[in-house]
């Protein structure tokens, strides 16, 4: 299980030019990607705020730029994998030949935005809590993250700061999670931002061979965290502002206990422990060596990596194809499934029967509105939100502590998170995804519950 901090080292000194080479974009994507500014009634970071504008500027104009896109996405698809004339140029081929399912989630991911954007077909399509919510309230700002995010991830990946962090972190996060240290900037970029970039993150870095197919599941179904600001939303929306102090502090400690279990347990542990390219995990050691000597071997290795980076015109176009590739493989898969699992959810009685299992635990935990509690607990694998808008109706206020804690605990939802790692070549199926939301739903609803009782 290599952390990839193996390069040769000799006794010069590094050049001048290339510790700064090294410094200069590593900070730059730290100020970017890791430091937490005000921004609105919250607080996130500089990227997010970067995305925000531009959702802003797009305004009401973003449905129909969105829908361009998707279309856009799902003509060239039909065109490159039936006739392929794109063969010859391996961005195109990259971008747009896919298989027949993946072609089928593109085409009605187009389907879905034309509808929605025109209020056509039938209403559980393009309802506002269906279709409108993914089409005019998520994808806008899916696209504005993607194309930033895409764009500047290199400052993150390709100068020398995940080689370093790799190396401080092992002995953390070897120890307790049996990662690598770099995969603790995967979860404070979700933390501080938005889990969409934690996933974008993991995805770059597993097609580059530095996550092995466990670690990249783990890390994109563990440590890709709903950001503060919106833990903020969903506190708000069951009317506990008050009490977001010790309601983080429950999602954060349920939140470390799950990362300590899930991974240990089917189907992540049983996920192969090699790389993308088929090579097999290599055996690090590096926990096991002193703080000093970690120091020296990350700078050494983020040095390394530095200069061996083609420039910033290379990166610039490493971003671009980052960005295109997010924007036309990944928008037309939420949209699909985003507005499907929507769908369900709010048409049929699935759900609800599914959380029926859960009324003996909550009662059990000594939950109020035991009932009411367990219709909420599975839904929130469509979206996060809708079990925090179920419990706005309950009364009792430690229930709906619960509901909103555990529902961004669960951490996997289809109309986003579940879709762009479904959308990416991170190792998890769709059934995988909804084992461990059931597992994290189980191990995480006990903690939140004992961190209740003690509040209310």
């Amino acid at each position: 299980m290599s952390d990839k901090l193996t390069p040769s080292f000799d006794a010069a000194t590094p050049r001048r030019a290339n510790i700064w080479l090294f410094i200069v974009p590593s900070l730059l994507g730290l100020l970017l990607f890791m430091t937490p500014v005000p921004y609105g009634d919250g607080v996130t970071i500089p990227i997010a705020v970067l995305a925000g504008e531009f959702k802003s500027l797009l305004g009401d104009r973003a449905p129909l730029v969105v829908t361009i896109l998707i279309c856009l996405a799902a003509g060239l698809s039909i065109i490159t994998t039936f006739f392929k004339p794109l063969h010859n140029t391996a961005l195109l081929r990259t971008l747009f030949l896919t298989s027949l399912p993946w072609l089928a989630l593109r085409v009605l991911g187009a389907l879905f935005a034309i509808m929605t954007l025109n209020n056509v077909g039938p209403e559980m399509i393009w309802h506002e809590y269906t279709g409108g919510l993914v089409l005019h309230e998520l994808m806008p700002t899916l696209l504005a993250v993607f194309l930033f995010a895409g764009l500047l991830l290199p400052l993150l990946l390709d100068f020398g700061l995940l080689e370093l962090t790799g190396s401080l972190m092992s002995k953390i996060m070897r120890p307790l999670f049996n990662l690598p240290g770099r995969s603790s900037i995967d979860c404070a970029t979700s933390w501080l931002g938005d889990g969409t970039v934690g996933i974008m993150l993991t995805s770059q870095q597993y097609e580059q061979n530095l996550y092995t197919k466990r670690e990249a599941a783990v890390i994109a179904t563990t440590f890709s965290a709903v950001s503060i600001s919106f833990a903020l939303v969903v506190v708000s929306q069951v009317e506990l502002e008050h009490l977001f102090i010790p309601f983080y502090f429950a999602v954060s400690l349920a939140g470390f206990v799950a990362a300590l279990i899930v991974p240990r347990l089917p189907p992540l542990r049983r996920i192969a422990n090699e790389y993308l390219n088929g090579q097999a995990a290599e055996q690090c050691d590096l926990a096991s060596k002193p703080m000093k000597e970690l120091l020296a071997i990350g700078v050494q290795s983020a040095i390394a990596r530095a200069e061996n980076s083609r420039g910033f015109k290379a990166v610039l176009i490493d971003g671009a194809k980052n960005a295109a590739e997010m924007v036309f493989c990944v928008l037309p898969v939420v949209m699909a499934i985003g507005t499907l699992a929507l769908v369900v959810a709010e048409n049929t009685s699935l759900f609800s029967i599914l959380g029926t299992p859960f009324v003996p635990l909550l009662e059990l935990l000594q939950i109020p509105e035991a009932v009411k509690a367990s219709e909420t607990l599975v839904v929130g694998f469509a979206d996060m939100f809708i079990p925090s808008i179920m419990a706005a109706s309950i009364d009792n206020e430690m229930t709906r502590f619960v509901i909103a804690a555990v529902s961004i605990t669960q951490l996997i939802y289809l109309s986003e998170v579940g879709a762009l790692i479904l959308g990416s070549k991170i190792p998890i199926n769709l059934l995988e995804m909804f084992i461990i939301f059931i597992l994290r739903t189980l191990i995480t609803l006990p903690v939140i519950a004992g961190v209740a009782h003690l509040i209310f």
